[in-house]
């Protein structure tokens, strides 16, 4: 839920909020698809804003969901929502899959 603490110098949640929402998002839907032995690290992020948080929109959701997976990379993307379903940003990725 963003709050006054996550206010930029205009008055509305920092741009970095919801990047850090939609990069978790990303990387959580890539961990569901690997093996135990497996990690990833974020190689490319691209945020889009739509729509500008306040301490008055509520709890937000962020969800990931991946396009492709290979050996070595995954491309995936997340949409950040309120629980109305309003969209205020989305995001696609690109996330090095790491095999020991």
């Amino acid at each position: 839920m963003p709050g006054p603490e996550h206010y930029n110098p205009m008055g509305t949640v920092h741009g970095g909020y919801a990047a850090t929402l939609l990069d978790s998002a990303c990387g959580i839907a890539v961990v569901t698809r690997l093996a135990d032995d497996q990690a990833m690290t974020t190689l490319e992020l691209k945020t889009s804003y739509l729509k500008a948080m306040t301490d008055k929109t509520g709890t937000v959701r962020a969800e990931g969901r991946v396009i492709s997976i290979g050996r070595r990379v995954a491309y995936v993307e997340a949409k950040l929502t309120d629980a109305e379903g309003r969209l205020y940003a989305t995001a696609t990725s690109t996330l090095l899959v790491i095999t020991p």
